[in-house]
């Protein structure tokens, strides 16, 4: 194996989990902002019901989550013949089945940073703005959602950060195929079983500095805000 077959061994599933999570975070933060938005400050039965429902993947085990995305979108179901149907192919073992399951392992992060995000914005302005006349969209637009911008910053590299680690439902619904499915964590666990140990270590390495970075983002935007 010549050196630049090495250079693309070791690199290509660090672009691939980079170029998933980024598509997965960004999709998961427009789904978390909306249903946040959505469900802020309104009361119904069952709200509590679905809420629960949104976290729920935070504690099922990865390979249900897998297993039940494989039951939803594999080939024998109603979606997955559809979405067979329109694009000529099968949705699992293909790298938007890797960005499904970053998105539902994402989401529920996201989701729950935008809504403490929107429930720490004072009251106090958004009776303002609806005293000067605008509406609840205009208030949410204009008001709520810039107030609780570092709380969907926090959420999208929280997202982004649990896409980037994703593995048991990724290995799942997406499979290990290189290049095309087989992300960081699935490339880290094929290394091991090979005996790789110095492609595992650096593979570890960078997605341990890449997390680390990520987090302590995180970490300095919570000081920063409450200095």
């Amino acid at each position: 194996m010549n050196i630049t077959m090495d250079w693309n061994s070791l690199f290509t599933p660090l672009w691939l989990s980079l170029k998933v999570s980024f598509i997965a975070s960004i999709i998961s933060l427009g789904l978390g902002t909306l249903a946040a938005c959505l469900l802020h400050k309104r009361k119904f039965i069952g709200k509590t019901f679905l809420e629960t429902l949104f976290m729920l993947p935070l504690v099922l085990p990865p390979t249900i989550i897998g297993f039940l995305l494989l039951v939803i979108l594999g080939r024998n179901s109603l979606l997955g013949k559809l979405a067979e149907w329109i694009f000529s192919q099968p949705i699992i073992f293909s790298p938007v089945a890797a960005v499904i399951a970053a998105i539902v392992v994402a989401f529920p992060l996201i989701y729950q940073s935008i809504k403490v995000g929107l429930a720490s914005v004072s009251e106090e302005f958004e009776d303002a703005a609806r005293l000067d006349g605008a509406s609840t969209w205009k208030v949410l637009q204009k008001v709520t959602l810039p107030l609780a911008a570092p709380s969907l910053l926090t959420g999208y590299i929280l997202g982004f950060s649990r896409a980037l680690g994703e593995f048991g439902a990724t290995l799942m619904i997406a499979g290990n195929i290189p290049n095309k499915t087989q992300t960081i964590p699935i490339a880290i666990y094929t290394a091991v079983e090979k005996n790789e140990m110095p492609l595992a270590w650096m593979w570890t390495v960078m997605i341990v500095i890449i997390s680390f970075g990520l987090l302590l983002m995180t970490r300095q935007g919570t000081y920063d805000r409450s200095t």
